[in-house]
């Protein structure tokens, strides 16, 4: 005991400050803790009285009668085939909302095609692919999509949105670097937010503002290159793009993406089947070899008029979604009959390429006419079948230049000329585009149907405007 006691005295003093400390620790440890709180116990009356108060949240915000969307879907009720024509409210139409953009939903063959299917596979699939929703059809259809896009292999999605939000995720996971440009469309934002990566946002279309973050992220990479060996980077973007109607430009992109080693994946829901002389897209239209692309999607259910899409590319690749893409996996698979109906849609598409440049003349005339249409701005490539108009002076309230358009589009509508206003979830949206309406090409109209829906319009402008 006294040995102890002299030890302690010889101690240095940090040395029993750190004891007396620890000691203290542990004794608010031991008596002060929450842990060893006594528990407090509720009488019966005390519970009945904070369940009565207890308010829950809302499962969902509350969404006015009058809300746009529903505005708009209550007043536009379609009956009959959404071709040239469309009859909305008993009323028909000059067609420029939908994206039947070859006039595929409504051709004769591919409904007899889809009729003859039906009559022998019956309706739907009614399971997965993994789980007996594999029929001979889906495999055809994957076989010919892979020859039409010159690629190794392409895999089928029942769902047209669920195709790139699949496909992303099924490759970029949490700690993995997506370059991507701000102005892509609603589907890729949401397979951007399922995998979880680190999300590097580069201004729309600007090559220099891409290279910028390249460069950053490569300085990265060297201050720490054992990090760096495990992360993958990836550049998204889309071929033509549905919110501005303007192409990638894809040479520059394909240059970048060797240089500075990045993944390219390619969306071409709006350019399949529009774009190159062929109908294969940008890659086709730019001269592009598809495997200088990591891996392109594509919807089925604009220029094919089906449903479902693909994504295709190398083999090994492409595989690795029939494990890991969910919209794949868990779907159930594409309708036999629709299956189809995308195999000779693409097979009127082959034997008839005339088609494409009629939908590209009239792509041309009707940007060039819109162009003349006063207080306005056409947004858009003059071959997009997708083009957007704008208020050439917009005011700083986006719900009152919203509401300016929407009348816009009744009025043209109430004269025979169906347009519609661009929608998005203004909350979800990374970068809400400008209010506009939408245009949609198709290459059946005649230049008399133009000229109607370049007057319509151009009264309907000059109408609302002024008042």
């Amino acid at each position: 005991m006294y040995d102890m006691f002299q030890a302690l005295l010889q101690a240095p003093s940090y040395h029993l400050f750190f004891e007396a400390l620890l000691i203290i620790w542990i004794f608010k440890l031991l008596f002060f803790s929450k842990a060893y709180a006594p528990e407090s116990v509720l009488t019966e009356k005390e519970k009945e009285e904070l369940i009565a108060e207890w308010q829950p949240e809302p499962l969902a915000p509350e969404i006015p009668d009058d809300h746009p969307v529903l505005m708009a879907m209550e007043n536009n009720i379609i009956t009959g085939k959404p071709g040239k024509y469309v009859t909305i409210n008993g009323k028909s139409c000059v067609n420029m909302a939908t994206l039947n953009f070859l006039g595929m939903a409504g051709n004769p063959s591919v409904e007899a095609e889809a009729i003859k299917t039906l009559k022998k596979y019956g309706v739907g699939s009614c399971g997965p692919r993994g789980f007996y929703g594999t029929m001979d059809v889906h495999l055809e259809l994957e076989d010919k999509i892979a020859k039409f896009m010159n690629c190794e292999e392409a895999i089928l999605y029942a769902f047209g949105f669920a195709t790139i939000a699949s496909a992303i995720p099924a490759y970029s996971k949490r700690g993995d670097v997506i370059f991507a440009d701000e102005g892509v469309c609603f589907a890729i934002q949401k397979g951007l937010v399922a995998s979880r990566s680190k999300i590097k946002w580069f201004k729309h279309n600007d090559m220099e503002d891409l290279e910028r973050l390249l460069i950053e992220q490569a300085k990265e990479d060297k201050k720490n290159p054992k990090k760096a060996k495990v992360t993958r980077r990836f550049l998204v973007v889309e071929g033509l793009y549905i919110n501005y109607g303007d192409l990638c430009p894809l040479p520059k992109l394909v240059e970048l993406k060797w240089k500075y080693k990045v993944r390219l994946f390619l969306e071409e829901s709006l350019s399949f089947g529009i774009l190159g002389s062929n109908g294969k897209g940008v890659t086709e239209h730019y001269n592009i070899s598809p495997d200088d692309i990591d891996l392109i999607a594509a919807s089925l259910e604009n220029a094919i008029g089906s449903t479902g899409g693909f994504c295709c590319g190398k083999k090994y690749i492409v595989d690795h979604q029939r494990l890991s893409g969910l919209g794949y996996c868990f779907s159930a698979s594409l309708p036999p009959m629709l299956a189809t109906a995308a195999i000779e849609s693409l097979r009127l598409i082959d034997e008839k390429p005339g088609m494409l440049v009629e939908l590209r003349e009239n792509c041309e005339k009707i940007h060039s006419k819109l162009s003349d249409i006063n207080g306005t701005v056409i947004v858009g490539e003059p071959i997009s079948p997708v083009k957007h108009i704008r208020l050439a002076e917009p005011s700083t309230d986006r719900d009152f230049d919203v509401q300016t358009l929407q009348k816009i589009a009744d009025l043209s509508r109430d004269n025979k000329v169906a347009v519609t206003l661009a929608r998005y979830l203004e909350e979800e949206e990374h970068k809400l585009p400008l209010p506009s309406i939408r245009i949609s090409v198709n290459n059946q109209l005649s230049d008399e149907e133009i000229d109607t829906v370049f007057t319509t319009l151009s009264e309907a402008f000059q109408k609302i405007i002024t008042h």
